[in-house]
């Protein structure tokens, strides 16, 4: 452990000069919007004239330098605020195209899934897939070639999700942005920004992306958002997402805070550092693992896109494991011992370790594996580096015993 530690100095000075950067951003982003305690005052009902709920939107937009923001609580989770992005952007007839594989399952699900009722496929519109080719790389020219005349939106799921592959880059995503509003300047570039926030200097909206949807409860909520999510991006789109999730005409001027909005604001504040922390925790754990011989993606060295970190383990019982000595390590239902189960929205059985101040904060401290080969367990969040190294010492100690 020790000897892993030691060698990641230099990495981890890297990771703090990005939260340093953010930092200033967040900082910078209240000033301008003269953040005061009188929007932290609650409301209720309809919430009309939330001078709390208005400000949040601008400090958001100019941190993603978007042209506006829907930050609300009411967005269950990111997949709710994702989800309402695609029904509120695309119509009958047109075209969603998935170009890093298909999207996560519970986004998976609402587009085509013939288990649900009122999926995308119900209401008229069409979806296609371009499967990422060998080390994660989108494969430009067939995504290119693919782009059809009702193509009204290519999708982007930056994160790992259960792929055995590495997150999508911001230079990525510029990339391929120019490379289609060259072709068509009307396609939506959307972008599921999960665990993606403050990774790099850079978002998706400040290179190219139109739309971005995300969750509170992961990076950007700095771990004390207690729900909630957001999207963010051109005015025209946020609007008709504001609709979707509200109703038409009122779109954005509605939606009560229910004093959320302190809780928000200072996770945002916090989030470049908690994220920060999250990323050491997940370089350290793969670091561990690569010196035992165990395939890791992302490697401790490499540049980091999202908080994920995979391990590909050799059996069932070494995934249980794992996940096991997470919840040990947890401050919240540290007793319970997880167990493989029928998740809602997935096709197999997830195990999934979570000992959460808020259930299903991801930046908060989790593991989490699909029980099928290749037996791939994924770990993820650690509010501080001193509990991710708790954590990792505890894996190693569990993983002995099963070896």
């Amino acid at each position: 452990m020790e000897e892993s530690e030691r060698s990641l100095q230099q990495r981890f000075a890297e990771l703090d000069d990005i939260a340093f950067y953010n930092q200033l951003k967040v900082l910078a982003a209240f000033k301008e919007h003269r953040l005061a305690e009188r929007h932290f005052v609650q409301t209720t009902g309809y919430g009309y004239n939330d001078e709390g709920r208005e400000v949040t939107d601008k400090i958001y937009a100019t941190i993603f330098g978007a042209e506006a923001a829907l930050v609300r609580s009411q967005f269950f989770s990111g997949t709710h605020a994702i989800v309402t992005a695609l029904f509120g952007v695309l119509r009958p007839g047109d075209e969603m195209l998935s170009i890093t594989n298909a999207p996560y399952a519970t986004v998976k699900s609402a587009v085509d899934s013939p288990k649900a009722s009122g999926t995308l496929k119900d209401f008229g519109i069409s979806y296609r897939q371009i499967n990422l080719l060998p080390g994660g790389i989108i494969d430009t020219p067939r995504v290119l070639s693919a782009i059809a005349p009702n193509t009204k939106m290519v999708y982007l799921q930056r994160s790992t999700g259960y792929d055995d592959r590495k997150a999508i880059g911001v230079k990525e995503i510029a990339d391929i942005a120019r490379k289609v509003h060259q072709i068509n300047p009307d396609i939506v570039i959307f972008i599921d920004n999960c665990y993606g926030e403050f990774l790099e200097k850079e978002e998706p909206t400040q290179v190219g992306a139109d739309l971005m949807a995300g969750s509170l409860i992961k990076n950007i909520g700095g771990g004390l958002a207690k729900t909630g999510g957001y999207i963010v991006g051109r005015k025209d789109l946020v609007e008709q997402c504001s609709q979707r999730l509200n109703t038409p005409v009122i779109g954005r001027e509605t939606g009560s805070n229910y004093n959320y909005l302190r809780d928000i604001l200072q996770g945002l504040f916090i989030a470049p550092k908690i994220t920060n922390q999250a990323l050491k925790n997940a370089v350290l754990v793969g670091r561990c693992f690569e010196r035992l011989g165990y395939k890791v993606y992302p490697s401790a060295v490499d540049a980091r896109s999202d908080i994920i970190q995979a391990v590909c383990l050799n059996s069932k019982e070494q995934v249980e494991a794992f996940c096991r000595a997470v919840q040990e390590i947890s401050p919240v239902d540290s007793y319970v011992t997880p167990y493989a189960w029928d998740m809602p929205g997935y096709d197999s059985q997830v195990i999934m370790a979570a000992g959460c101040f808020v259930q299903g904060s991801s930046i908060e401290m989790s593991a989490d594996s699909p029980m099928t080969e290749p037996y791939t367990v994924y770990f993820q969040g650690g509010l501080t580096y001193e509990h991710g190294k708790c954590a990792a010492m505890n894996i190693l100690s569990h993983l002995k015993l099963v070896q």
